[in-house]
């Protein structure tokens, strides 16, 4: 499957191992024609690479602006701790400290609409070219820049 070729040739643009496995496993549903869990895989990706490069970059700033928008807020420390946002609010978050741009963040709101379709029981079917192009979106446009 000359797609999945190409997605496997992104892999050495990751250092990070966690993430690695990430995309590996998402390339491996779209191989197996498992294209649901191939968008969900490569949507948890991208959100922890994203995690971990406010948590390295931007701590501070994102912590500001999440107070800022919602006093109830607890400062976030770990990567981790950005879990306990939802994933709609945090890149409004980022979007607005400027880690992302309007474009991006477009992306990754359709990203985040295909994931949700896919991660819940209903009737979405998906086709191995959707689930490419949703994993090639994620790759090229926020694995290979933050990861």
């Amino acid at each position: 499957m000359q797609v999945a070729v190409d997605l496997r040739a992104h892999l050495d643009k990751i250092t990070d191992v966690e993430t690695r496995h990430f995309v590996e496993e998402a390339i491996k549903c779209h191989e197996a024609e498992l294209y649901r869990s191939a968008i969900v895989m490569a949507w948890l990706g991208a959100m922890d690479v994203l995690h971990k490069y406010v948590h390295s970059h931007h701590l501070s700033a994102f912590n500001t602006e999440a107070k800022r928008v919602d006093g109830r807020w607890k400062t976030a420390k770990t990567s981790d701790d950005f879990g306990r946002m939802g994933e709609a609010d945090f890149l409004n978050r980022i979007a607005a400290i400027s880690v992302i741009g309007k474009n991006a963040k477009e992306e990754l709101q359709k990203a985040l609409g295909l994931r949700n379709g896919c991660g819940h029981p209903n009737s979405l079917k998906v086709s191995a070219n959707k689930s490419a192009a949703h994993i090639e979106t994620l790759l090229q446009n926020f694995f290979e820049r933050f990861a």
